[in-house]
């Protein structure tokens, strides 16, 4: 107790000591400015003596000055006749500047008071201090265990660490968000396995079914044997088709997705994946809203990975030809601004809720509508899409409605 006295009593009169120099270097400084002034201004009132009388300025002829000090004693009479109408205000000046000399008290309280709150962390890190001189151990020991006993308390259900030690608060909430990100990203790999065992249990299932019913009439039945290898062609391609995209974003998770940047013109992008729709799908109509010229303009180049961004765009592409009915029209077009270079794809489909539009980039997310209508696709197509965007750097969005249409809109930095 008698030491915490004195490390008080030692820290008060420090600070007390820096308070007092601070403010008498302050103090000297105000006087040498007071000195200053009153010998411009009694430099000033002499001249002006010296003008009113028609006598020379000192100041300019030292000799004549002298002269006019030794043998003119009424002109001396004189200047203290001039100056008596000034010593009210000399009085009135002096004593302004005695009361701001004399603010220096003030001036080392105000100055105390603002350091205050440093002598305050000296006082505690001093203390802690000589509490780590008297037990160097016991207090990180102490803490540590504190900290191993709340992290030990945490659960999967309830990942929160909680010591009630001030001290220890940042590492809480460090801890505390550490342990919410791996928590969500068990979830997130939880739902991950649960759908993807999901997607691949149907076609698994199909497949069964077709080779049960090869072996029990296919042998005999040719007919019976066409249906079945169609569907197990059919049923192959869906899954090879879902195992590669599980890969891509399996790479992607783990970094091991890399882009092959290069300059590439997005504009021809466009048209590029536009012929090769006309030519796949005629069952749609397809617009292109990019003319020859914007193909080879520099205004809408990027630096991307053309085969990514490609396939993001097919992608895009193939879900709007998916839920757009036959003969209706898919519109592709480009667009540019100062920092960004963009493609759009609008459809005349069935079009999505508010509340499946904001899920629509989420893994194996169908909307209910999307799945009554085929069963084609797997779910993960536009989650590879804003993979790809994203690792440019890019936004993606989406605006639908219900019976309108859809419409995806990529901007990726240039």
């Amino acid at each position: 107790m008698s030491s915490e006295i004195s490390a008080v009593h030692d820290s008060g009169k420090r600070v007390s000591s820096i308070a007092r120099s601070i403010g008498w270097s302050y103090w000297w400084r105000r006087l040498l400015n007071w000195l200053f002034f009153d010998a411009l201004v009694i430099a000033g009132i002499y001249s002006c003596w010296h003008v009113a009388t028609g006598l020379p300025i000192p100041f300019i002829d030292k000799e004549t000055a002298v002269r006019i000090a030794i043998e003119s004693a009424a002109a001396w009479t004189s200047f203290s006749t001039f100056i008596e109408p000034f010593l009210p205000v000399a009085g009135f000046v002096a004593l302004w500047e005695v009361v701001d000399l004399l603010g220096i008290f003030s001036d080392i309280r105000r100055v105390r008071r603002k350091l205050q709150p440093l002598q305050d962390l000296a006082l505690a890190a001093e203390a802690i201090g000589q509490a780590a001189v008297v037990d160097p151990m016991a207090t990180g020991v102490d803490k540590m265990a504190t900290l191993e006993q709340a992290i030990a308390r945490a659960s999967v259900d309830s990942p929160t660490v909680s010591t009630g030690d001030q001290d220890l608060r940042s590492i809480e909430v460090a801890l505390n968000g550490l342990l919410r990100q791996m928590q969500e990203a068990k979830l997130q790999q939880m739902r991950f396995v649960n759908d993807a065992s999901h997607e691949l249990r149907t076609p698994i299932a199909v497949i069964q079914g077709y080779v049960n019913m090869l072996d029990r009439w296919g042998k005999t039945d040719e007919r019976v044997l066409d249906e079945s290898i169609e569907a197990l062609k059919l049923e192959s391609d869906h899954m090879q088709e879902l195992v590669e995209q599980l890969l891509f974003l399996a790479r992607g998770d783990s970094g091991r997705n890399t882009l092959q940047r290069s300059q590439i013109n997005l504009a021809g992008v466009v048209q590029e994946v536009w012929e090769e729709s006309c030519m796949i799908d005629a069952t749609h109509v397809y617009r292109c809203n990019v003319s020859d010229a914007d193909a080879v303009s520099a205004r809408y180049l990027l630096n991307g990975d053309l085969a990514m961004i490609k396939q993001c765009m097919r992608i895009i592409v193939q879900n709007a030809e998916k839920y757009s009915p036959d003969g209706t029209a898919i519109t592709l077009s480009a667009t540019a601004d100062a920092g960004h270079v963009g493609f759009i794809v609008q459809d005349e489909g069935i079009g999505m809720s508010q509340k499946d539009a904001a899920h629509a980039f989420e893994r194996f997310y169908r909307a209910d509508g999307a799945r009554n209508e085929t069963n084609e696709g797997s779910g993960l197509g536009l989650s590879i899409a804003k993979w790809i965007v994203d690792a440019h750097g890019g936004t993606i969005d989406v605006l639908s409605r219900e019976g309108v249409g859809t419409r995806f809109t990529v901007m990726l930095p240039r």
